[in-house]
């Protein structure tokens, strides 16, 4: 893996604009006009290069940044939906149909737990949901009817770190795919080049950086990426969670920073994850030596981009976080919101927010606190300050 450099092979790319300008000029249109019908055919049954039909079928936006994006992971093609849940719920619809089971880690993202929950049964498509930093409970959870074992590469919110080359053995000898969930660790993780076979992010977040976007992308192998544009069968065709042009286009110019956006959230998480620690305090930070997943991160990082800008604090009661964090935000530290990835801080209580459609005897069994608060670090020009300032608000609200 050492040769491969994702920050490179995004930077690599050259898209120039209509006009020779240095951004690529915008598709604005949902569809496009031929000169000949038999083109406008032929373009229908995915027969020509470069010509265009429907904006729901592809647009030369949306292609810009699904090249941009495979490039970044290291994959044959990608591509783009209109949210990060449009690119989970596509990838495993396409994957699995009725009759068929999934394995999926037990700690996720709310959403996609309530999609695999609740959502699938109609369907006949069941999941077991597991310790997924556990091998011997994942493997013993595969059925006959398995199809997929699904996870995050840094669980959210509890920050499990899943050992992508040990679950990719175990796919490969059960002839699974291994799906993986990389929004919260882009660049810092490939997991393509640690055996998995289909990597999504939500774009959302830190790949576009500004908390004004909502995108994902699928990045697998190309017969994926066309079974899943395929005007007869494929689930991103057919359900239509299509990006935006004007989306695409922003998210493209943002993603060119990422590489230095994801350094700095990585050392001002560090640099607070440490000194938390030295407190006392009940943190938990993948960069910290006291994670129970720390070598197995470093293992699989790419060590330049460090270990991410996610960190959890545990305060013990919901009513203490909210104290917390609601005179944080009045102190301007960040704000009381969900997502990640912006330049300011965020921060919820994961129970009552992102993880509240796990059910809460669940949410005990996996150890998810009520006093669990998700921050997702800003890229604060003095961090030491912004310490001393969230220090003050601990004192005040005797979490400290």
């Amino acid at each position: 893996m050492d040769h491969f450099n994702a920050a490179n092979n995004i930077q690599d790319l050259q898209f120039f604009g209509e006009f020779g300008g240095v951004n690529p000029s915008i598709s604005d249109s949902s569809t496009y006009t031929f000169l000949s019908a038999k083109t406008m055919f032929d373009t229908f049954e995915g027969n020509t290069d470069g010509c265009y039909l429907y904006s729901r079928h592809s647009s030369p936006s949306n292609l810009y940044l699904a090249k941009a994006l495979a490039n970044m992971e290291g994959t044959e093609n990608a591509n783009v939906t209109a949210s990060g849940m449009g690119a989970i719920t596509s990838t495993l619809l396409q994957l699995c149909k009725s009759g068929d089971h999934i394995v999926s880690s037990r700690t996720i993202y709310g959403g996609t737990y309530a999609f695999l929950k609740n959502f699938l049964p109609g369907f006949q498509i069941q999941t077991a949901f597991v310790d997924i930093t556990n091998l011997e409970k994942v493997e013993a959870a595969i059925t006959e009817n398995t199809k997929v074992i699904f996870c995050e590469t840094v669980s959210n919110p509890l920050l499990e770190v899943a050992d992508l080359q040990a679950l990719s053995k175990i796919c490969k000898k059960h002839n699974l795919k291994l799906v993986v969930d990389n929004t919260f660790s882009p660049l810092s993780v490939s997991p393509i080049f640690l055996g998995a076979d289909v990597v999504i992010h939500s774009l959302t977040k830190f790949i576009n950086g500004s908390s004004d976007s909502v995108g994902g992308v699928i990045c697998g192998e190309q017969q994926l990426i066309d079974d899943l544009k395929s005007v007869n069968t494929g689930a991103c065709m057919l359900l239509g969670p299509t990006m935006d042009s004007l989306r695409a286009s922003s998210i493209l110019k943002n993603l060119r920073t990422l590489h230095i956006r994801m350094k700095k959230h990585s050392e001002n998480a560090m640099f607070l994850a440490e000194n938390f620690e030295k407190d006392r305090l009940t943190v938990k930070y993948p960069g910290l030596k006291s994670h129970k997943n720390h070598e197995l991160f470093k293992k699989m990082m790419h060590a330049e981009y460090g270990f991410g800008g996610l960190l959890t604090l545990d305060v013990k009661t919901v009513e203490k976080a909210n104290e917390l964090m609601e005179m944080m935000q009045n102190e301007n530290l960040g704000y009381l919101a969900v997502s990640l990835g912006f330049y300011k801080t965020l921060f919820s209580a994961s129970g009552t927010s992102t993880s509240s459609e796990i059910p809460e005897e669940e949410r005990k069994e996996m150890g998810l606190s009520e006093g669990l608060i998700r921050f997702s670090i800003g890229l604060d020009h003095d961090i030491e300050r912004t310490y001393g300032k969230m220090k003050e608000c601990m004192r005040k609200t005797g979490v400290l």
